[in-house]
């Protein structure tokens, strides 16, 4: 009998001592990226894709990635930041340079930390500011015809959050 009961005993202490499992399911909400969607300029309901895009941080030269025949982009924040450069480089490779074509946006933005899960730690929420994104040069001979924010919350990757339209 008294085996038994240190049998218990012990396979109490055993199953107590057992933790769940932390591990972040792939489906839960992460920090977002920006979502920006290229459209026709000529066709502004139409989406269309862009040949060879770069896009290059502005203050390190580090490129982020190139697309290409896309229409829809996912751009990162940094959210040890407030302000994020970078340049979207149209043809990008382009052996002629005068096919190449540069336009540079600013995003100004607020951050804010949102706790997820003990597994998933916290997510940040970004809030573009007023008057941003900046387009540098802002003339006509841009690439970038028009740029529309949609959203200045930026809390998830369903949305598209900013418009270009080329």
């Amino acid at each position: 009998m008294k085996k038994i009961i240190l049998f218990l005993v012990a396979l109490c202490f055993t199953l107590s001592s057992c933790e769940k499992d932390d591990i972040c399911d792939p489906a839960t909400s992460t920090t977002p990226n920006l979502i920006v969607t290229f459209y026709d300029a000529a066709s502004p309901t139409t989406t269309k894709n862009v040949t060879s895009l770069a896009i290059v941080d502005a203050v390190t030269s580090n490129i982020y990635g190139t697309f290409s025949s896309i229409s829809k982009i996912k751009v990162p924040l940094n959210p040890m930041s407030t302000v994020a450069k970078y340049k979207f480089i149209l043809n990008y490779g382009n052996l002629d340079p005068t096919l190449v074509y540069e336009a540079q946006l600013e995003f100004n933005y607020s951050t804010q930390n949102r706790y997820v899960s003990r597994a998933c730690g916290f997510k940040t929420i970004y809030e573009l500011e007023d008057n941003t994104p900046t387009l540098t040069p802002a003339t006509t001979a841009n690439w970038i015809q028009q740029l529309n924010v949609e959203t200045t919350s930026i809390t998830d990757e369903n949305t598209t959050h900013i418009k270009i339209y080329f």
